[in-house]
């Protein structure tokens, strides 16, 4: 799989054709609205927030690997033949960012365990675990199921988003029930800074103590 870049914000939603598996792995075909016109065999595309190579391409569909990594880390392998999906194809360095960068890379699924409505809007919490807690900040971003959203409260190992109407119309977040698993990926940012900041910079043998409070002191951070 090639590395690419997304910005959580969904381009079509697409229907899932067929679904063939090959031991451990699938091949999923997939229609829908996306414009196929600029995508090569090779490229990128966001399902459901996971980053798949594109490997066939017809006139209103293409078809994709999933390997057994992604089966086991995402939703994916709960797709059946006529599922919703979102797409979003990579992003181009001239595009425009209109959520937030997305590596299509799922940390894991969460579970919805609650979904109301407020005055017209659609508020989810998606239950996570403790190691996709530690980087959902409130108020910072999150992908759910490939779509970018801001994070609005977060306790109790649950975080909760708003979706307006549109987001709820336009992507598979409108369709999901309670007890539903999505794709969670959190923010790059976070998991760079806890690399970073940690004793070794993230290297257990590099002899390095990594940043404390004096480092941030000492670099003019801190006073």
């Amino acid at each position: 799989m090639k590395e690419a870049m997304f910005t959580g914000i969904v381009q079509a939603l697409g229907t899932v054709r067929r679904i063939n598996r090959k031991g451990e792995d699938a091949i999923v075909e997939i229609e829908g609205g996306l414009d196929l016109d600029d995508v090569r065999l090779g490229d990128s595309v966001a399902v459901n927030g996971t980053c798949l190579t594109v490997t066939a391409i017809g006139r209103d569909r293409f078809s994709a690997d999933v390997s057994a990594e992604s089966l086991a880390k995402t939703n994916l392998k709960a797709l059946h033949v006529g599922d919703k999906v979102n797409l979003e194809k990579a992003l181009r360095l001239t595009d425009f960012l209109g959520g937030h960068l997305v590596l299509g890379h799922v940390d894991e699924t969460g579970i919805i365990r609650e979904k109301t409505v407020k005055s017209s809007s659609v508020i989810l919490g998606i239950e996570v675990s403790p190691h996709a807690g530690r980087y959902i900040v409130v108020k910072g971003s999150i992908t759910v199921d490939g779509v970018s959203l801001t994070v609005n409260r977060f306790e109790n190992g649950r975080f909760y988003v708003n979706m307006i109407p549109h987001t709820a119309r336009v992507t598979t977040l409108g369709l999901r029930k309670v007890a539903d698993a999505v794709n969670i990926e959190t923010d790059i940012i976070g998991k760079y800074v806890e690399r970073f900041v940690r004793p070794g910079g993230g290297h257990e043998n590099s002899g390095r103590s990594g940043f404390d409070w004096s480092s941030f002191v000492e670099h003019g951070f801190l006073k």
